[in-house]
């Protein structure tokens, strides 16, 4: 069987990873348009803001017998003739997999094709803008969600002077309520970042963003953190049926049984995710049936993690509550921590953590596990009832549940990092290979090596207590 894969990002790259595990027979080709090996997206505003290098944004290289072509972009899916174009070549298929991912969505604004407008995407943006960033004093970030925070964040970091504009009424308004988006502005104020809500941009000068009230906000660079669009274009193309994104069902087929679609260009029940997790559980399953298995996607329960320099935030399932749901918030904006709890028949249907709060690993595993909350909503929203200690599920790694979902980008739980150290895994990279855990969002990271440090210290030999 002739497989291709268009897109080898990292919902390509997993794609390609899942069928060469199931099936060495299948002929895999990946085209990518990027000339970039695969890397971690979701790093790059980390590479930004000088807290990691490129190297540490590299993910597995692809499997034995796939076939990789870099720099390749496909420029036409012929589904009746089941081929597809890359310039004056074509590559015939058996089974297509669409994983091209997103664009940034640029609005149309009076000089924003000057040459110190910079989008917030690729690896290639990210060097662009590091290169612009050195010597440059102001930088303005059109954009007031979790991108344009990350990116303002990560160009603070870096020494300049950043303004956020946001049209708006509060920051990260599809995540936060106006209290929680009111303790963000002003933790970012803290950090030296300047927010602007409320007013349209209506120009660039290429000195300064131009707002419709006459305001204009100096910058040697401006930032594009606008949101992104599924890249349907290829599927719209080959005469697929597209909508937000490339409509899927549950085998993660279009509407041409032969081709696939996953990630952020793929729509399954209404929902373009654009996140890793659910694009990694697609791949998984578009794998599966490929080489014919019946494994079906039947959704994500989505967590958001933004954990830059001084911004913690975690948001979780819908941010608004039906007229049956209980809401429990709390908001202490001199610490810049916030709190929001939706429960419905006493689970969490969405919650927001920002901030510094103990109990955020607890209410995502009450949120993963789709678990009865406590009596005490306290516990939740303050990290501790009446003075007690936080949730024992963190308070140890002796006490965290074998089955508590540790990296959730990958699903990989304590009991897979135990097994990992039992098979001979003694280091956090050899624990990684072995699992696959922070290749995601990375916001893991220190509880997987808080994990392998308490294995080491439990047993520094072979064994390990369950």
């Amino acid at each position: 069987m002739r497989v291709l894969v268009v897109g080898y990002g990292m919902a390509g790259a997993r794609a390609v990873a899942e069928l060469r595990a199931r099936d060495a027979d299948v002929k895999v080709t990946a085209l990518g348009a990027e000339p970039h090996r695969p890397y971690n997206r979701i790093l790059l505003s980390a590479l930004l803001a000088g807290k990691v290098d490129e190297d540490d944004l590299a993910i597995a290289a692809a499997p034995a017998g796939a076939d990789v072509r870099l720099g390749e972009a496909v420029v036409a899916v012929d589904a009746g003739r089941r081929v597809v174009r890359t310039g004056a070549e074509e590559h015939e298929y058996d089974a297509l997999v669409l994983a091209t991912g997103s664009a940034p969505v640029v609005p149309p604004l009076p000089g924003i094709a000057r040459s110190n407008v910079y989008a917030f995407r690729t690896l290639d943006d990210c060097r662009r803008m590091l290169a612009a960033a050195t010597g440059a004093g102001r930088a303005v970030v059109l954009g007031g969600g979790l991108l344009g925070i990350e990116a303002a964040r990560g160009l603070a970091g870096r020494g300049l002077t950043v303004d956020v504009v946001h049209i708006g009424r509060h920051l990260m308004d599809r995540q936060l309520d106006d209290d929680g988006g009111r303790v963000l502005t002003r933790t970012l104020a803290g950090l030296g970042i300047r927010t602007h809500v409320g007013v349209p941009a209506e120009a660039w000068t290429g000195a300064a963003l131009r707002l419709a009230d006459g305001t204009e906000i100096p910058g040697d660079l401006l930032v594009l953190a606008c949101g992104v669009r599924p890249d349907t274009r290829l599927a719209a193309g080959a005469g697929l049926t597209v909508d937000r994104g490339i409509v899927v069902d549950d085998a993660m087929r279009t509407s041409d049984p032969h081709v696939y679609a996953i990630g952020d260009c793929a729509e399954h029940r209404g929902t373009v995710h654009g996140l890793v997790a659910p694009a990694w559980d697609q791949a998984a399953v578009a794998a599966d049936r490929i080489t014919g298995g019946a494994a079906a996607y039947r959704g994500s329960r989505v967590v958001t993690r933004l954990k830059a320099s001084g911004v913690d935030l975690a948001a979780m399932g819908s941010p608004t509550a039906d007229p049956d749901a209980e809401v429990v918030s709390f908001a202490d904006p001199a610490r810049g921590t916030y709190a929001r709890l939706v429960i419905r028949d006493n689970r969490l249907t969405g919650a927001v953590l920002l901030g510094d709060n103990p109990a955020v690993g607890h209410v995502v595993q009450l949120f993963d596990r789709d678990a009865d909350v406590p009596a005490d909503r306290r516990t939740l929203l303050l990290g501790r009832a009446h003075g007690a200690d936080p949730p024992a599920v963190a308070a140890s790694p002796a006490l965290m549940p074998d089955a508590a979902v540790v990296c959730r980008c990958n699903t990989v739980r304590k009991a897979a990092i135990t097994a990992a150290w039992r098979a001979g895994g003694r280091t956090v990279g050899e624990v990684v290979a072995a699992t696959r855990a922070t290749t995601g969002c990375g916001s893991c990271r220190e509880a997987v090596c808080g994990l392998v440090d308490w294995l080491s210290t439990v047993d520094p030999s072979t064994e390990v207590a369950a």
